[in-house]
């Protein structure tokens, strides 16, 4: 069986809690991303080949519990796909330039745009009865990584960035416009 690998051609934006550079609480590291319909169509199409190589090494065809499918649709042609992974099986991330990215103190979390390439996996669980497919990453490329401080976008300047998002209503600089919390003690409605 050999395996496909897809990427993301274009920089997917991560999601939730990630663990990307070092282990989170229980030892483990993992990475969530939306990606677009067309890879989930490719995804399907192999997983129904998968499904059968599972079907053939199960105990008991009639009685197998397939789970679902490793993905999760968010949106309108949006999937959550999550990839988890050891200290022994950990893929490589590399920079914009394809240089390695040991450190892991990287800010890679939520907000932090990558490049993923991975690849669907079947499994059968040692019950013998429950079989399934996992999504296995195979590396990533960081594009810009999101800390809690804020955002490096690497080579984009401020011109760049103000046209990627154009203009809209809100925040601007040159006339901050804060509007106070109301205050809860204060109400002017008597309750009695």
């Amino acid at each position: 069986m050999t395996r496909n690998v897809l990427k993301t051609e274009e920089p997917v934006v991560l999601e939730g809690f990630q663990a990307c550079m070092k282990p989170g609480k229980f030892g483990s590291y993992n990475l969530a991303t939306i990606i677009n319909q067309e890879l989930i169509d490719a995804l399907e199409e192999e997983r129904i080949e998968l499904l059968k190589w599972c079907l053939s090494k199960v105990k008991n065809p009639k009685r197998a519990i397939a789970k679902l499918e490793p993905w999760e649709e968010v949106s309108d042609g949006q999937y959550k796909v999550k990839f988890s992974w050891n200290e022994k099986d950990k893929p490589p991330f590399v920079d914009s330039e394809g240089a390695p990215v040991t450190d892991e103190n990287t800010p890679l979390y939520s907000g932090s745009k990558v490049k993923v390439g991975f690849y669907q996996k079947p499994y059968v669980l040692q019950d013998g009865i429950t079989y399934g497919t996992s999504l296995k990453l195979v590396g990533a490329q960081i594009i810009s990584v999101s800390g809690q401080a804020g955002v490096d976008s690497g080579d984009l300047g401020s011109e760049e960035v103000a046209s990627m998002f154009g203009t809209t209503k809100g925040y601007k600089i040159s006339e901050p416009n804060v509007v106070p919390k109301p205050d809860e003690d204060t109400n002017d409605e008597d309750d009695f």
